[in-house]
């Protein structure tokens, strides 16, 4: 990641779009906390850097990730799992810097979700032509907290679909700043990641970083 990570985008106030019964769109809801996340972002990836997890089908993801909290998400051949324990160092996850936990506390609370507090934030690095799959998130044991998910760099488009797999999902394009919250009837909706388009980011360049909050137990 490189100095000049965030910048500012402008001074439009965020904007909230409701697109299913417990999940919103906040448009440009991060655009205030750059300056904070760029620092808190630049130290965890120093400490447990981006990597390519395997699924548990053997399968190698396009998505680089890395977590920050008291738990991480993993993935490898014996299945997919919550771990205080980064497999790669052999040291506890990089802590939840407090810049993060207000801005999903904050996104939540806007949501309709107050007091959240996140246990871990999944941080998903895309190029052009990466994506992520329908899936559920349902590997954490609290369904009565919400998702809280941050796109940063270039944009991608959400798909953001049902309770079955076979629901046709509905398209939303995710700008620089904006933030996804849904829980309540939505929590475990079908959600995934089209292919990245390439592009150049005036901020990230040729990627785009995902932050997704979560409260496990």
């Amino acid at each position: 990641m490189t100095a000049d990570l965030f910048e500012t985008v402008g001074d439009a106030p965020p904007t909230r779009e409701t697109i299913a019964e417990g999940a919103v769109l906040l448009r440009g809801f991060a655009w205030p906390f750059e300056a904070e996340l760029i620092s808190a972002l630049r130290a965890i990836v120093k400490q447990a850097p981006f990597r390519h997890l395997i699924t548990p089908g053997g399968h190698r993801m396009s998505v680089a990730m890395t977590n920050s909290g008291s738990l991480g998400w993993v993935s490898d051949p014996s299945g997919y799992r919550y771990d205080p324990i980064d497999p790669d160092s052999g040291n506890p996850w990089p802590p939840l810097p407090d810049v993060l936990c207000k801005l999903a506390a904050s996104a939540a609370e806007q949501g309709g979700f107050n007091g959240f507090a996140p246990e871990a934030c999944l941080i998903n690095r895309y190029v052009p032509g990466a994506k992520l799959s329908l899936h559920q998130d349902k590997d954490e044991l609290d369904y009565a907290a919400p998702i809280v998910s941050v796109s940063l760099g270039l944009p991608a488009i959400f798909l953001f679909g049902g309770l079955k797999r076979s629901d046709t999902p509905r398209r939303y394009r995710l700008e620089h700043g904006d933030v996804a919250v849904w829980g309540g009837p939505s929590r475990l909706f079908y959600h995934g990641i089209a292919p990245l388009a390439d592009g150049e980011h005036g901020v990230l360049g040729r990627q785009r970083i995902n932050l997704t909050f979560r409260k496990v137990r």
